[in-house]
């Protein structure tokens, strides 16, 4: 057997597929000038809210916990009681201390109300009899010398008496040291009295600040000894907010710089100010810690609360800035709609940081240069403004730059709608395969084929030939469809 072969010859290309492509029809949109902007540069870190002030409170005094006044959570005032302890024994301690007071004014002939330094140690009575006894002797002396003069006494008698003279001066001496020493114990118990009162102050745990108790550490019944840790205070109408940032930006936080931080659950930005920059920086993580102040006299911050902040490092900086609704993503990367001579083109862009419905582009666009506010719109068209009418015969003209002649003109026939009741079998199927290919072709920009179809005749000869021949309405399209006319049918020619 003889196998023959040969080329399969193409059929040649129609006249439509031998036109170009018609280009795509403009679009109307919103455009917008490049031009820079005030973008104050910043610095982003994250950080932690701190109390202010945290304090953690103990006993100064040794003793048995009488009761406690707060719990964890309670706001409490400057001065106001937290803990109590027993001070029974404390109250005696000041009562032997005030007897012992009393005991040391009565050695000096002190009364109870008269003040120490109304005392003049001459006038106490163990210094007047001690001066007395040595003014005494002093005089025996003198009178004794005379005597001596005359043989009327022994010289032994003479020395026995100066000997006394001498005893009764040390006396008086004696007698002022004594009283001095009453006087500065007086002192002694007085001070005494005013420890035992502290005591009994230092029984009652007092607040130091206004703020919240954060914990409690004991309850009634606790023995606690000397600085025994009670509860623990913070103070909530200032917060600290405590960020770091890297080596490579350390010299760019100043005192005094704006701080905007951006709390999870809080509605809005909070503002603060730097208040407190470290000197050094953490050799372990090579970065500088700073501290904002932040007003929280409501009281709706807590501390320990995350926080993002940024920095605002120069408030008059300018950058590019458009609206985000003009960045688009796609695949991966963003990109907007530029103009270049008046079509949208595509532009791929870095964008930089977003704030209040505005991006930054670092990298991709100029200033003078157009884009498309709407970047969900765009595409490669030709771009008019949104209030320009959109001319038929302008559209029709741009359709064939070369200058060829352009499609049929499109004729509407009557959109009168048929009697159905009049119309035959085989001219509805017609009807509706008209309706069908219609749209497609006139959506596509091309010409409605306007002959019998293939499926349209297989169509035709399954239509019983008596009901095709008692009709002879002629055919007329649907309602609003409107059937481009052509000599030649594309569908028959294959």
């Amino acid at each position: 057997m003889l196998a023959l072969t040969g080329c399969h010859k193409q059929p040649p290309a129609t006249e439509a597929q031998k036109k170009p492509a018609p280009p795509a029809e403009p679009i109307k949109a919103e455009v917008a000038d490049v031009s820079l902007q005030v973008w104050p540069t910043v610095v982003r870190c994250q950080g932690s809210l701190m109390a202010d002030d945290q304090t953690v409170l103990g006993s100064r005094v040794a003793g048995l916990v009488h009761d406690t006044l707060v719990d964890v959570g309670d706001r409490v005032q400057p001065g106001q009681t937290l803990v109590t302890l027993d001070d029974s024994e404390f109250k005696l301690q000041l009562a032997a201390a005030e007897a012992a007071v009393l005991q040391a004014r009565a050695l000096i002939g002190l009364k109870p109300a008269d003040p120490v330094s109304k005392l003049d140690p001459l006038n106490a009575p163990p210094v007047r009899e001690a001066r007395a006894t040595w003014e005494e002797t002093r005089g025996r002396r003198e009178r004794w010398e005379k005597l001596r003069e005359q043989n009327a006494v022994t010289e032994e008698e003479l020395q026995t008496l100066i000997a006394a003279e001498k005893v009764a001066e040390a006396r008086y001496a004696s007698a002022m040291n004594g009283v001095n020493s009453n006087i500065a114990q007086v002192a002694v118990r007085s001070a005494e009295v005013e420890l035992a009162k502290q005591r009994i102050r230092d029984a009652q745990i007092t607040a130091p600040f206004a703020g919240s108790v954060q914990q409690r550490q004991v309850a009634a019944g606790t023995f606690v000894q000397i600085g025994m840790p009670l509860l623990t205070l913070v103070r909530l109408d200032a917060l600290r907010f405590r960020g770091t940032v890297p080596e490579r930006l350390a010299t760019n936080i100043q005192l005094g710089q704006r701080v905007q931080l951006t709390i999870e659950s809080v509605d809005g930005p909070v503002d603060a100010k730097v208040t407190r920059i470290n000197p050094a920086l953490d050799m372990a993580s090579r970065s500088l810690s700073f501290e904002a102040l932040i007003d929280n006299s409501d009281g709706k911050l807590r501390p320990g609360l995350f926080a993002e902040a940024e920095v605002t490092i120069d408030p008059d900086s300018q950058s590019v800035v458009i609206p985000e609704s003009a960045l688009v993503e796609f695949a991966g990367a963003q990109k907007i709609w530029k103009l270049v001579d008046g079509s949208a083109k595509e532009q791929i862009v870095i964008p930089g940081r977003r704030s209040s419905r505005m991006v930054e582009i670092v990298d991709g666009l100029k200033p003078g240069e157009q884009f498309l506010v709407n970047g969900s719109i765009g595409r490669v068209a030709k771009v008019l403004p949104p209030d320009s009418p959109t001319a038929p015969s302008a559209l029709a003209a741009s359709a064939d730059p070369t200058g060829s002649p352009g499609p049929a003109a499109t004729t509407p026939v009557a959109t009168t709608p048929p009697d159905v009741a009049s119309t035959t079998p085989a001219e509805a199927v017609a009807n509706d395969a008209r309706e069908q290919v219609a749209p497609l072709a006139d959506g596509a920009g091309e010409k409605v084929p306007q002959g019998d179809t293939p499926g349209l005749k297989k169509s035709l000869e399954t239509v019983p030939a008596s009901a095709a021949k008692s009709q002879s309405q002629p055919v007329v399209p649907a309602p609003n469809k409107t059937i481009k006319a052509e000599a030649t049918d594309p569908l028959n020619a294959g």
